[in-house]
C-alpha cells in the first residue's frame, strides 16, 4: 500500500464502479430511493446498494429491469458521454420521434435523458397526435410556440393560442390536434423522463 493509503497499481473506478456509479446518478437524478428501484427491478435494496458501490456484478436481465425502472435504456447505462458538458443540438440533426404527413416530433433534450425530456411537434392544418394517451406519471408542461391548438385533457377540450401553456400530469389522457388553418408548433416539457415514450 502506498503512503497515501491507495493500493498499487489502482488507476481509474473499475468497470463495475463506472456502472455503479451511473445507476446511483441516474437514481438521484429521479430522486428514488434505493428501495423504490429495487422494488421495480425485483431485486433488494443491499442487493443495490453494493452494484452502485461496484462490489457485485448484476445479469443482464437486472440490468435491463433498473433501466426501465430508470426510465432509459439499456445502453444509456454504459455510455460514456459526458452529459456535464454544454450539447449544441442543430435542428437539421433533431431525431424525429414520429412523422405522419401533418404531424412531426422531434426530441430536443439529448440522451441519455436526465432530469427532463423535451421534444418539439410540428402540426399542419388537421394534424393531432392520434387518440388521447398516457405515458408514466411525470410532470408535463406543454407550451405554445406558433399557431393554434386543441389540448385534450381527461376528455376535456382546452383551446391554447401561441404564448399559452398547461401543466398535467403523464398519467392524465391527454391529445393535441390543430384544427386552425396555419401550422402549429408547440413544445413539450416533462420531468422526470417517462419510461415510456414520447408524448
Amino acid at each position: 500500500m502506498d503512503l497515501d493509503g491507495a493500493l498499487p497499481g489502482k488507476g481509474g473506478p473499475t468497470p463495475e464502479e463506472s456502472l455503479g456509479a451511473r445507476i446511483r446518478e441516474f437514481r438521484l437524478t429521479r430522486r428514488m430511493s434505493l428501495r423504490a428501484l429495487a422494488t421495480q427491478a425485483q431485486t433488494s435494496p443491499g442487493f443495490l446498494s453494493q452494484l452502485e458501490r461496484g462490489q457485485v456484478n448484476a445479469s443482464i436481465g437486472t440490468l435491463r429491469k433498473l433501466a426501465e425502472g430508470l426510465g432509459i435504456t439499456l445502453p444509456d447505462l454504459f455510455t460514456d458521454v459526458d452529459t456535464s458538458r454544454p450539447r449544441v443540438l442543430r435542428r437539421a440533426e433533431r431525431p424525429e420521434i414520429h412523422a405522419s404527413t401533418l404531424t412531426s416530433k422531434y426530441l430536443l433534450s439529448q440522451k441519455p435523458l436526465r432530469d427532463l425530456e423535451v421534444y418539439a411537434g410540428e402540426f399542419l392544418p388537421g394534424g393531432d397526435t392520434g387518440d388521447p394517451f398516457t405515458h408514466g406519471d411525470s410532470q408535463e408542461m406543454l407550451v405554445v410556440t406558433a399557431g393554434t391548438v386543441i389540448l385534450t385533457l381527461a376528455g376535456v377540450e382546452y383551446p391554447l393560442d401561441v404564448g399559452d401553456s398547461a401543466e398535467y400530469r403523464t398519467s392524465t389522457p391527454h391529445a393535441i390536434r390543430n384544427t386552425g388553418e396555419h401550422p402549429a408548433a408547440v413544445l413539450w416539457i416533462i420531468s422526470p423522463p417517462t419510461p415510456d415514450g414520447a408524448p
